[in-house]
């Protein structure tokens, strides 16, 4: 016995037709919002790693003008033995002392 669509109603031949129209827009939606997801996430990562090596290369080039500086000026470096800072007293301007 052979399929034959004639032998169904319009309504039926619509009903189905329909439904496969939905499920090829819903793939479509699905394919295009897992797509702009990817897409972000990429995005999102190539920030945080441009901002972590931005972060970086400040914080190295901070240490590095730091023990320039402190070479120029013949001071050793201000840490304890633990490691820690001392603190460096602000000299005065005078009347008030000086905020930097």
């Amino acid at each position: 016995m052979q399929f034959d669509l004639s032998a169904l109603e319009t309504a039926t031949l619509v009903f189905i037709a329909t439904l496969v129209f939905a499920a090829v827009l819903a793939i479509f939606v699905l394919t295009a919002a897992l797509a702009a997801m990817l897409l972000l996430g990429l995005g999102r990562l190539a920030w945080a790693v441009a901002a972590g090596m931005l972060l970086a290369v400040v914080h190295g080039i901070n240490a590095g003008w730091e023990i320039v500086a402190r070479a120029a000026v013949g001071f050793p470096s201000r840490t304890s033995a633990s490691g820690a800072r001392e603190p460096v007293p602000a000299p005065s301007t005078g009347t008030y002392p000086r905020v930097i």
